[in-house]
């Protein structure tokens, strides 16, 4: 299996392509722009599975495509969890939330590869994809979660959440008040119900609300450490693949 990879964050690139290497995946190929990935499809003949980053340094990665034309399957590798991953879903796409998992890495690949003997590679719309990352598709988000306490149930309201966690297995909402909740859904799907404008996802187990920010401090290896108004019983670091997201997010 030929394998490329597409991605401008040369760190990021060299990550991913250590975790293929744990799956005994050779990476034959990486680019880092649209500029030098243009010119590489048109010099060699085109690999089986591409990872490909969205927002490259010099654009986004769709004008590939628009220069190139590529039958290669695609696995996309994101930041962009707001909204691009309902035009993913819409164009049968398989992608990747940054920082990639390994478990999420092996199940994508795995799906790549049930598909080869019916050669099912996807015909995407790029100009769909294109238009919903300018102009994402209106959807409502939840605005209060039901949580079980002892017989009761308790309504919490979005705007009291000051960030959301897993831990054990568990979700847990946290409160400006000070207060934990188990809740029945998992961080994955929460990307569908929680307002991406307030809520931003900075690591594999936190959500954070952009209102119960206190404080961001350097940290290292180009971390940024998170520190809320109450919030204090783990650190909350943002992972270096999502500094770039997050300090977009910010403004």
């Amino acid at each position: 299996m030929k394998v490329l990879i597409v991605e401008d964050e040369k760190p990021s690139a060299r990550r991913l392509q250590r975790m293929l290497e744990k799956m005994d995946i050779e990476v034959n190929t990486m680019l880092h722009s649209v500029e030098e990935s243009i010119a590489w499809f048109k010099e060699n003949s085109h690999p089986d599975l591409i990872f490909l980053d969205i927002q490259l340094s010099d654009g986004l990665s769709f004008e590939i495509f628009e220069a190139v034309s590529i039958s290669s399957a695609i696995i996309f590798t994101t930041a962009y969890d707001e909204y691009a991953l309902k035009a993913f879903k819409l164009n049968s796409i398989d992608y990747l939330l940054k920082p990639i998992d390994q478990d999420e890495l092996e199940a994508a690949v795995n799906k790549y590869i049930t598909r080869l003997p019916e050669k099912q590679h996807v015909t995407l719309d790029f100009n769909a994809i294109k238009q919903l990352l300018v102009n994402p598709i209106e959807r409502s988000y939840k605005k209060r979660f039901s949580v079980k306490v002892g017989q009761h149930l308790k309504l919490i309201h979005s705007d009291d959440i000051e960030c959301v966690y897993s831990e054990n297995k568990g979700t847990y909402l946290y409160t400006s008040q000070g207060r934990n909740y188990l809740i029945d859904t998992s961080l994955e799907d929460l990307e569908f119900e929680l307002e991406p404008h307030v809520f931003f996802r900075v690591n594999r187990k936190f959500y954070v609300n952009i209102n119960a920010i206190k404080d961001m401090v350097s940290y290292t290896n180009s971390r940024l450490e998170i520190k809320l108004n109450t919030y204090n019983d783990y650190e909350i670091i943002v992972a270096r693949e999502r500094v770039k997201a997050f300090k977009n997010w910010l403004e």
